[in-house]
């Protein structure tokens, strides 16, 4: 698995979402599966975070 860190700012979550495209057809249970499972959380805590919705 990528280094895998807390998403902090704007860029940071940009790239994540890069990261999660390149990941989509990630077999489940495969180390890029993993990361793509750790990735779609971070960027949800992100948003809940920073995008809430109305």
């Amino acid at each position: 698995m990528a280094n895998v860190k807390p998403i902090r700012t704007e860029k940071e979550y940009e790239a994540a979402l890069a990261r999660i495209d390149e990941l989509m057809d990630a077999e489940l249970g495969s180390p890029e599966g993993d990361e793509l499972d750790v990735l779609v959380d971070l960027v949800e805590l992100y948003e809940s975070k920073h995008e809430p919705m109305g």
